[in-house]
């Protein structure tokens, strides 16, 4: 394995086919999963709003920075596709925009 590198990445997507239990559930946890909750984590954090209609979920992963932010996103977009599985609830047309922290440059005021 080569240099471990952190991506942070936000996979968006389109809730589809709910069933009347999962949009009860998502709806009864909106407060829960707003703007508000927006955290970067290692198990993900989703957001959401009372429309049902699109979602992000935020993520780290660590990944061998060779396989670059193409990898970063597959990994990421695996987690939200087991994620979402095991709660129930149908999506579609999944995305990722990867950000890979230890090559961001952080443009800092001169003194």
């Amino acid at each position: 394995m080569g240099t471990p590198h952190t991506y942070r990445v936000i996979v968006r997507g389109t809730f589809d086919g709910l069933t009347p239990e999962s949009r009860e559930r998502l709806l009864a946890g909106v407060e829960e999963h707003g703007l508000a909750a927006m955290r970067f984590t290692e198990e993900g954090s989703l957001t959401y709003d009372r429309a049902l209609k699109h979602f992000s979920y935020r993520l780290v992963v660590t990944s061998d920075a060779e396989d670059g932010d193409e990898m970063a996103g597959a990994l990421a977009e695996e987690r939200v596709e087991a994620a979402l599985a095991a709660l129930g609830h149908g999506y579609r047309g999944l995305k990722s925009t990867v950000t890979d922290l230890d090559t961001m440059k952080i443009n800092r005021k001169g003194r």
